[in-house]
């Protein structure tokens, strides 16, 4: 009996384990700790992408309303757009394409009208926005026109004390998640930019993604300056005109920025890791585009890729993109003379610093230059003075030689060296000043310092032409506002007495021409910038006194 007991009790127990092993949850394996850090590490390389499981629906596929050779779309959903302020811009973003539509810089306003609206960098003519990503391949379909959603339930976002992260993000019908995410900093115009591609497909994405700039094509050429499309190609700026774009619209080598500039303003795209990339330019319907090409890609399925750019968009100003020390500083170039403008633009902002009036800071400036040049001036004067003694006798010689040039210049020759006159002493001066002159005219036009910036009186925008009233009718050679341009007037007459003062060259036809020449100067300025004509103004007031100075200090 005792035996019959113990085999149902081991018959049992094998009834228990085999119903355990059947309905009992199993347990994972375990694996070695070796083999599992290897193959952590090995996706961490390939960044894996694990896709969401979607929620269990009634209906799998198509709704039965559509037949089978009616492709499924998924319903357009209407984008929101999102609003973001900080201290210096507010931005608002669209959930279509999760592009800027617009972007109003704070401390700059369109007009110097007190209200007049703040600066809008992106007009309402540019569409569909501006910072547009896609593949250049097209290899997403539908990325172009798809509508994103903001991890935002806001639809105003402020960045005023700390920073902010906003992402938008849409998914493909074959499961690849495109990610826009907009990084906003209370302290700085610079806004970071991360696109994260996640590849829930079953194909391995080969393409180049790009960023792209727009904004409308300049429609006044600049005399001086430049408006248009730069980069910085290994460290060498690269400036493109809007006219040579048809001949070469592809730029190559390892791309620090690209942007889009005029005379004060610029929009870039700056890659946080720059690489061997290309610029590419199109002009289409008056839209000009700067696109940014990553290298080639390939995302394979299950992983993801993350690429990174700052961008910026904001005021052509050298303290703040020297602040900002990515390369942008380089924006700012005077031409050939750029290392001369440079200088004198901190200078007058230091002076800015103490007398909060930047027409007076010009005056200050160039009194100052006209020391540091004043040897030259006194040359050039005591030539033109010692010239102008001799102008009765090379009167002469010219009369009775008038039929013998050779003679003449011979005689003249022997009149320079008996009264030991270099006749070039008076020029050589004055063509060494010329750098001066040029780089401190192109940086008075371009300086963002001076828009908007008042004087005195009538003088409102030192970036303007200067208008005394406002007149209903147009004046030949003058561009709208129409008005007095009392400054211009004033410049125009003291050109007219420094050429008074010099000596009249010896061919009378040539005198009358240099005589004409103020008003020729006179009618050039009317349309120029009143700080550049305050500049050329003192600047010949100041010669005009050197002059003066000079000849009655030879006359006693």
């Amino acid at each position: 009996m005792e035996q019959v007991r113990l085999l149902i009790a081991i018959a049992l127990s094998f009834l228990v384990f085999l119903l355990w092993e059947v309905f009992a949850p199993k347990q994972p394996v375990q694996k070695p700790e070796k083999e599992k850090t290897q193959q952590s590490e090995q996706l961490a390389k390939q960044e894996p992408y694990i896709k969401e499981a979607e929620p269990v629906t009634d209906m799998i596929g198509p709704p039965e309303a559509q037949d089978a050779f009616t492709p499924y779309t998924e319903p357009v959903r209407e984008a929101r757009v999102i609003t973001v302020t900080s201290p210096f811009y507010s931005v608002k973003i669209s959930e279509k394409g999760a592009v800027f539509k617009s972007f109003v810089l704070k401390d700059y306003k369109e007009k110097v009208d007190k209200d007049s609206p703040f600066k809008e960098m992106i007009p309402e003519s540019l569409q569909p926005g501006n910072i547009l990503t896609k593949f250049a391949g097209n290899s997403l379909p539908g990325l172009e026109t798809a509508v994103f959603s903001a991890d935002s339930e806001a639809e105003s976002v402020s960045v005023e004390t700390r920073n902010k992260i906003i992402s938008f993000s849409w998914e493909s019908p074959q499961g690849i998640v495109f990610e826009k995410s907009f990084h906003f900093s209370p302290s700085t115009y610079i806004i970071g930019l991360a696109v994260t591609i996640k590849n829930g497909s079953e194909q391995t994405i080969h393409d180049n993604l790009t960023v792209s700039l727009l904004n409308p094509v300049p429609q006044n050429k600049q005399m001086y300056g430049f408006e248009g499309p730069s980069a910085l190609i290994r460290n060498s700026l690269e400036q493109i005109k809007i006219d040579d774009i048809e001949e070469k619209n592809k730029y190559d080598g390892e791309l620090k920025w690209i942007a889009l500039e005029n005379r004060y303003f610029m929009s870039a795209v700056i890659p946080v890791k720059p690489a061997e990339s290309s610029m590419h330019l199109f002009v289409k319907d008056k839209i000009l585009e700067s696109r940014y090409m990553n290298p080639v890609s390939d995302i394979r399925p299950g992983t993801q890729q993350r690429f990174e750019f700052d961008l910026f968009l904001g005021p052509k100003s050298l303290k703040i993109l020297n602040e900002i020390n990515n390369g942008l500083e380089k924006a700012i170039n005077f031409g050939w003379f750029d290392f001369i403008a440079k200088p004198c633009l901190w200078l007058m902002n230091f002076l800015h610093s103490f007398i909060p009036n930047y027409g007076l800071a010009i005056i200050i400036l160039t009194i100052l230059l006209k020391l540091i040049l004043w040897p030259l001036g006194n040359i050039s004067y005591k030539s033109m003075n010692e010239m102008k003694k001799l102008q009765p006798l090379m009167a002469d010689i010219r009369e009775k030689y008038k039929g013998d040039k050779k003679r003449m210049n011979q005689e003249l020759m022997g009149l320079y060296q008996t009264y030991k006159i270099n006749p070039m002493s008076g020029c050589l001066p004055m063509v060494a000043q010329i750098p001066v002159f040029f780089a401190l005219y192109r940086m008075l036009y371009e300086a963002i310092e001076l828009r908007h910036a008042p004087f005195m009186g009538w003088i409102n925008d030192l970036s303007a032409p200067d208008r005394l009233f406002n007149f209903s009718f147009s004046i030949p050679f003058m561009d709208p506002p129409y008005g007095i341009p009392v400054l211009t007037i004033i410049m125009g007459a003291t050109m007219l007495l420094q050429q008074k003062m010099s000596p009249p060259p010896g061919d009378p036809a040539q005198a009358k021409m240099m005589m004409f020449m103020p008003i020729v100067f006179t009618f050039i300025f009317i349309n120029f910038s009143s700080g550049l004509v305050l500049y050329w103004l003192v600047n010949n007031i100041l010669s005009i006194s050197q002059q003066y100075y000079v000849s009655k200090k030879k006359a006693q």
